[in-house]
Protein backbone atom coordinates (compact mmCIF):
# COMPACT_ATOMS: atom_id res chain seq x y z
CA UNK A 1 0.00 0.00 0.00
CA UNK A 2 1.15 3.50 -0.73
CA UNK A 3 1.71 6.10 2.00
CA UNK A 4 -1.30 8.03 0.69
CA UNK A 5 -3.52 5.26 2.10
CA UNK A 6 -2.26 5.91 5.62
CA UNK A 7 -4.10 8.51 7.71
CA UNK A 8 -2.08 11.60 8.56
CA UNK A 9 -1.88 12.02 12.33
CA UNK A 10 0.90 14.64 12.28
CA UNK A 11 -1.42 17.44 13.43
CA UNK A 12 -2.99 15.46 16.27
CA UNK A 13 -2.04 16.30 19.83
CA UNK A 14 -2.48 13.96 22.74
CA UNK A 15 -5.41 14.81 24.98
CA UNK A 16 -3.50 13.57 28.01
CA UNK A 17 -0.60 15.98 27.75
CA UNK A 18 0.02 17.95 30.92
CA UNK A 19 2.97 19.93 29.58
CA UNK A 20 1.33 22.16 26.97
CA UNK A 21 -1.41 24.77 27.05
CA UNK A 22 -4.36 23.85 24.87
CA UNK A 23 -7.65 25.46 23.88
CA UNK A 24 -11.03 24.36 25.20
CA UNK A 25 -14.30 25.56 23.68
CA UNK A 26 -16.98 26.21 26.31
CA UNK A 27 -20.23 24.31 25.83
CA UNK A 28 -23.65 24.89 27.37
CA UNK A 29 -23.70 23.95 31.05
CA UNK A 30 -19.97 24.42 31.58
CA UNK A 31 -18.45 26.26 34.52
CA UNK A 32 -14.80 26.84 35.29
CA UNK A 33 -14.98 24.24 38.06
CA UNK A 34 -16.52 21.65 35.69
CA UNK A 35 -13.83 22.34 33.12
CA UNK A 36 -11.12 22.08 35.82
CA UNK A 37 -12.57 18.76 36.99
CA UNK A 38 -12.54 17.43 33.42
CA UNK A 39 -9.08 18.78 32.55
CA UNK A 40 -7.21 18.37 35.84
CA UNK A 41 -9.32 15.92 37.82
CA UNK A 42 -9.87 18.59 40.49
CA UNK A 43 -12.66 21.19 40.37
CA UNK A 44 -10.81 23.34 42.92
CA UNK A 45 -8.22 24.21 40.26
CA UNK A 46 -10.75 26.40 38.37
CA UNK A 47 -8.77 29.53 39.32
CA UNK A 48 -5.81 28.30 37.24
CA UNK A 49 -8.04 28.47 34.15
CA UNK A 50 -9.48 31.84 35.21
CA UNK A 51 -6.00 33.35 35.70
CA UNK A 52 -4.90 32.14 32.24
CA UNK A 53 -7.96 33.76 30.63
CA UNK A 54 -8.34 37.08 32.45
CA UNK A 55 -8.05 38.81 29.08
CA UNK A 56 -11.44 37.38 28.04
CA UNK A 57 -13.13 36.46 31.35
CA UNK A 58 -14.01 39.35 33.64
CA UNK A 59 -16.27 37.37 35.99
CA UNK A 60 -15.44 33.68 36.65
CA UNK A 61 -19.16 32.96 37.03
CA UNK A 62 -19.90 34.20 33.52
CA UNK A 63 -18.52 32.07 30.73
CA UNK A 64 -20.41 31.44 27.54
CA UNK A 65 -20.75 28.63 24.99
CA UNK A 66 -18.36 29.20 22.11
CA UNK A 67 -15.69 30.94 24.20
CA UNK A 68 -12.26 29.49 23.59
CA UNK A 69 -10.31 29.19 26.84
CA UNK A 70 -6.63 28.53 27.29
CA UNK A 71 -6.10 25.49 29.52
CA UNK A 72 -2.63 25.73 31.05
CA UNK A 73 -0.69 22.64 32.05
CA UNK A 74 -1.36 21.38 35.52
Amino acid sequence: MADKDMPDFSGIQSGSSTTATHIYEVVSGDSLSKIAKREYGNAKLWNKIFEANKDIIKDPNKIYPGQKLKIPPR
